[in-house]
């Protein structure tokens, strides 16, 4: 005689022993490089527009398999990989810039993370253990949110975000003006700079309407006693502008695009002969 627990017995014990769902090529792929460890990490510039100094680097990643860092996160947020790819860029990022020597001794490094890494409990407390495993001084990090990342239960992300700073780590809004999230989070979460979207700035020389609104933006920062950084500069009439509202740091074309470790070196190297 059957009993309906038996089947229900027999059904868990099958559903427990089933084959994991099968992943694409197209995954597997991205999941044998990210295993292996050969996601690239390149480094853009930040630069003062006022004297030309580079200051700090943002880490980017970069995979042959896909044509841009947006590109390879969405890809792999879709194989469920996401969380994986963005601690490994930030791990191999911290590890490059603790062993910098020669021109890029001191040089910042600014990281990236995704609104689900700020959503993830104990992602703030990961993040500091690998600060201290790679050497780092804390004191020359930046990590760059999104506005989004402020949607996702703000006060657990606020909590996290303090934690960071506190550990002397700077926190970077980055693309800002895109996104959707009041501007309240200015003062109400630990933040010491935005980032203005390339978007924002492309037409500032020729239309007035686009010089009114990012000035505006960079005289809030400059009220909240917050520094401004500006992505996508491409041209010297829009980074006079720049300079002349108050601007921080740019990056962009006009200074470099994204570079690997050998290359940052030489630029850096350049700029101070340059300079000096």
């Amino acid at each position: 005689m059957f009993k309906w627990d038996s089947v229900f017995q027999w059904s868990r014990r099958a559903s427990d022993t089933r084959p994991p769902p099968i992943v694409s090529a197209r995954d597997q792929l991205l999941e044998s490089l990210i295993a292996h460890e050969q996601i690239e990490v390149l480094y853009q510039p930040q630069i003062e527009p006022g004297t030309g100094r580079i200051v700090g680097a943002e880490a980017l990643a970069r995979c042959a398999v896909t044509p841009s860092a947006e590109a390879l996160f969405a890809r792999a947020a879709a194989a469920g990989l996401d969380e994986r790819l963005s601690r490994l860029v930030q791990r191999k990022a911290l590890r490059n810039a603790a062993a910098w020597e020669g021109p890029l001794k001191g040089l910042n490094l600014s990281v990236n993370l995704l609104p689900e890494d700020l959503a993830r409990e104990g992602y703030d407390q990961w993040l500091l253990g690998e600060i201290d495993t790679a050497g780092l001084d804390p004191g020359r990090l930046t990590v760059e949110i999104t506005e989004s990342a402020l949607l996702v239960n703000q006060p657990a992300v606020a909590v996290r975000l303090a934690n960071l700073r506190d550990s002397g780590i700077a926190i970077a809004i980055d693309d800002f003006g895109t996104g959707y999230a009041s501007l309240a989070y200015l003062t109400t979460l630990p933040i010491d700079m935005i980032k203005i979207d390339r978007g924002l700035i492309t037409e500032i020389v020729g239309r007035e309407r686009d010089r009114i609104v990012v000035k505006a933006m960079i005289r809030l920062a400059r009220e909240l006693d917050l520094q401004v950084a500006v992505e996508g500069v491409e041209s010297t009439p829009q980074l006079a502008l720049l300079a002349e509202w108050g601007c921080d740091l740019y990056q962009g074309f006009l200074g470099a695009g994204a570079l690997s470790q050998e290359e940052l070196w030489r630029f850096v190297a350049a700029a101070q002969v340059q300079a000096a």
